[in-house]
């Protein structure tokens, strides 16, 4: 018997990831893994300031996505599998919005983590021009979206086609989406679904096909949300948890920028620590 499938959908901001995503999961019969992005405390001081929020934002995603993915690992083992985004894409961002020592930081993180994921069997790549996305990202009218800058989404979405121009991690499937309704227009989305079926048929390294859920899957366990900015005793937990999670990835960056290079139990205690500091920050959320 074939193994179930790990489809992971990927592109710019506003582009219809999580909407596809969630389209494509009755068809496919798949558990659906979406990116927690509204858990990171630094998003909207990151969109108003790009300069000065750009390392706090981009550690706490990396270390966020790093422990979904090793969720995602354990699921795909069991189901087929759709996420919204691939941890590749982590590496992305930080480059468009870190430099020097806070990028080399980061390098060393990003690349100690990346060798603990999976990779997916197919990526689906969705294209849209910068015009569609800022129409995209005006109509769901997020408040923490509403100050970015049409410069931000030219430069995402041109890293985005260089980034795939030389994708070679697994099988990719690119669709431009200027055109294209999955929501409005079911044809689309039979189109969709019948270009990833071809996809997976092509064969090569990592073939796998689609095989429905059986009597259903284990529902994923989100992060509940935000307290309420009245609440103050929550808001003290909160900050304490991300003094704490700054501290451990302090910790990290000392062992990975350290004259000699980390023992293998070294890094594992540190990487261990940022983790169970990023796991008690999200409980304090809920």
């Amino acid at each position: 018997m074939p193994e179930p499938v790990y489809i992971a959908i990927e592109g710019p901001i506003g582009v219809g990831k999580t909407t596809l995503a969630r389209m494509l999961q009755p068809d496919l019969g798949a558990e659906v893994l979406l990116e927690i992005f509204e858990e990171n405390p630094f998003l909207s001081d990151f969109y108003a300031d790009r300069e000065r929020f750009a390392f706090q934002t981009q550690i706490f995603f990396l270390l966020s996505r790093y422990r979904q993915q090793r969720q995602a690992q354990r699921l795909a083992q069991r189901q087929a599998l759709i996420s919204d985004y691939i941890f590749a894409k982590d590496r992305l961002f930080a480059r468009l919005n870190l430099h020097g020592d806070e990028l080399e930081t980061y390098e060393r993180l990003h690349s100690a983590l990346a060798e603990r994921v999976m990779v997916p069997d197919l990526v689906l790549y969705l294209r849209a021009s910068p015009n569609a996305l800022m129409e995209r990202i005006a109509m769901r009218d997020r408040p923490y979206e509403r100050s970015m800058s049409r410069d931000y989404i030219v430069a995402l979405a041109t890293a985005y086609d260089q980034f795939f121009a030389t994708y070679q991690d697994t099988r990719l499937l690119v669709v431009d989406t200027d055109t294209l309704n999955v929501v409005r227009n079911p044809a689309d989305l039979q189109d969709v679904a019948g270009r990833i079926a071809l996809a997976l048929r092509d064969g090569g390294p990592g073939q796998a096909a689609l095989t429905p859920l059986a009597n259903g899957g284990p529902a994923l366990q989100m992060p509940g949300p935000a307290p309420t900015s009245g609440d103050a005793a929550a808001g003290l937990e909160l900050y304490r948890g991300v003094l704490e999670l700054q501290r451990s990835v302090g910790d990290l960056a000392s062992a990975l920028l350290g004259a000699q290079p980390p023992s293998p139990v070294a890094l594992h205690e540190a990487l261990a620590a940022c983790e169970s500091s990023l796991q008690r920050l999200a409980g304090r959320r809920a």
